[in-house]
């Protein structure tokens, strides 16, 4: 084994899969396999995820949504993802904790 820790970042719109926008079942469930074949071997592993399958802040100006909310709004789509990359995770045998600055 070459590495104890890992730092995974998966994007949001890699959870879309072939999908225009959203979480595509197959994708997530793939990583959650290829995850736990990581973490088979003795790895720890941190996973950073995106929300850009849910919202894009940048797209917020143009439609007159404030930056700041639009903001947010993109941290909840984060928190959304993490929260179904959990799920199925744990689906999978695994133990996961979910950490965001967003209080929930």
């Amino acid at each position: 084994m070459k590495y104890r820790r890992i730092l995974l970042k998966l994007s949001g719109e890699a959870l879309m899969g072939e999908n225009q926008y959203g979480i595509d079942a197959s994708r997530i469930e793939q990583y959650a396999k290829d995850i736990k074949l990581i973490k088979e071997e003795g790895v720890e592993i941190a996973i950073v995820i995106g929300g850009g399958n849910i919202y894009r802040g940048v797209d917020a100006e143009r439609t007159g949504i404030d930056r700041v909310q639009g903001d947010h709004m993109g941290m909840l789509a984060t928190v959304i993802n993490a929260m179904a990359l959990q799920s199925i995770l744990e689906k999978n045998g695994m133990y996961t904790r979910l950490m965001s600055g967003i209080k929930m």
